[in-house]
């Protein structure tokens, strides 16, 4: 089964996030780039491992938390392979973010 995919905008999500965590930690960045490829292959495999979350999205959009990091990352669970949408921090403002997904 092919890894799932990362859409335009949660790539730029991820690098941003990488830039983000490299000032500070190098080697916490290179960990976050592998959780989420990991992340990518578990949702190939179990693509209903995250949950719903319908006060934010309706399914079938699911969130999956990243291992280890604060991070969302948020997926259409519904193609093949999933499609992850966005990679967001949990602390962000989450339903405004999201909005555009409706």
């Amino acid at each position: 089964m092919k890894p799932a995919r990362l859409s335009p905008q949660a790539r730029r999500d991820a690098l941003d996030a990488m830039r983000w965590i490299m000032a500070d930690e190098p080697i916490a960045a290179r960990a976050f780039r592998t959780a989420i490829h990991k992340a990518t292959i578990l949702l190939a495999d179990y693509p209903l491992a995250g949950g719903e979350r319908r006060e934010l999205a309706d399914p079938p959009v699911r969130f999956l938390s990243l291992t280890d990091f604060p991070y969302l990352l948020v997926y259409d669970s519904a193609v093949v392979p999933p499609l992850i949408l966005r990679i967001l921090h949990g602390a962000r403002d989450l339903p405004e973010l999201l909005a555009a997904l409706d």
